[in-house]
C-alpha cells in the first residue's frame, strides 16, 4: 500500500478491534465491526487477524480490505 497511513490516537494502553472500528467510523454498529472482522478484512501488523477484542497498541499497524483499502497505525496521545 502506498498511500500515508492514518493515524489514530489512544490515551488509554490499549483499544480492542471492535471499539477501534466503530471509533474510526470504518464500523457504524457493533454488528458491522464484527462482521469486518468475521470475513477476514483486518489484518493487523501484517497478519490475519480473526479476534474481534484483539488489543491494539500503540505502534500496532491496521490494514483494511475495504473499498478503498485504508491503512492505520495506532499512536499514543497525550492525555
Amino acid at each position: 500500500m502506498s498511500e500515508a497511513r492514518q493515524a489514530f490516537g489512544i490515551h488509554t494502553e490499549y483499544i480492542d478491534l471492535l471499539q477501534f472500528l466503530k471509533a474510526t467510523g470504518i464500523a457504524a454498529t457493533g454488528g458491522e465491526a464484527k462482521a469486518i472482522v468475521d470475513e477476514g478484512l483486518v489484518a493487523v501488523n501484517g497478519e490475519a487477524e480473526a479476534r474481534r477484542r484483539r488489543k491494539l497498541r500503540p505502534g500496532d499497524t491496521l490494514d483494511l480490505a475495504l473499498d478503498p483499502a485504508e491503512a492505520w497505525v495506532i499512536l499514543e496521545r497525550e492525555a
